[in-house]
């Protein structure tokens, strides 16, 4: 009677979708890929925020400012949005679940608020800022409270994402509550 318990708390969880090999390490490849870039992008953001700010003359502030306007948003949430995704296809296709573990939850959680404010919250202004930067390189002075609040874009989300990386590599917390009454309820029943 005992091994049969050893034995259940020892095997790891079928994967609701299992990938072979190759899938499974070409779609964790795509995964990191994509979660790299919206780090670099973030970067990047947070490069042309201080450049606008602390760049010196007008053109160079006004061309960053431009720069972020056209180049920014799609790029990051195309990798947000890929990186979402793979992380589904890995947490469906692997022992770790989609809200099996803690961790992942978290993950999960954080790349969904993280695209939902790329949407929301600097999609909708980045047009001002575009013609804020277009104003300083013609000469003009802008109100300046159109680009106040760019700090917090990249300061959140590189927060975030190093939090997702940390997780992904410490795996803290063990599994949910969910899933540990549901093992315990399965082994009392043996």
């Amino acid at each position: 009677m005992s091994t049969t318990s050893e034995t259940t708390k020892r095997t790891a969880p079928a994967a609701r979708w299992p990938l072979g090999r190759r899938t499974r390490q070409t779609v964790l490849v795509v995964h990191i890929v994509s979660a790299g870039a919206w780090i670099g992008i973030d970067v990047i953001v947070a490069v042309l925020v201080l450049t606008g700010w602390f760049g010196g003359d007008a053109d160079t502030r006004g061309i960053a400012y431009q720069a972020l306007s056209r180049f920014v948003v799609w790029p990051m949430l195309t990798a947000g949005l890929t990186c979402l995704v793979t992380g589904l296809l890995l947490g469906m296709a692997t022992k770790w679940g989609l809200v099996r573990y803690w961790w992942v939850a978290v993950k999960l959680v954080l790349n969904l608020v993280l695209c939902t404010l790329i949407l929301v919250a600097l999609q909708p202004g980045v047009a001002e800022v575009g013609e804020y930067g277009e104003a300083l390189v013609a000469g003009g002075s802008p109100d300046d409270a159109v680009v106040s609040e760019l700090f917090f874009p990249p300061a959140v989300s590189l927060t975030a994402l190093s939090l997702a990386t940390v997780l992904a590599v410490v795996k803290p917390w063990g599994r949910t509550r969910r899933r540990e009454v549901a093992s315990k309820g399965s082994q009392k029943s043996q």
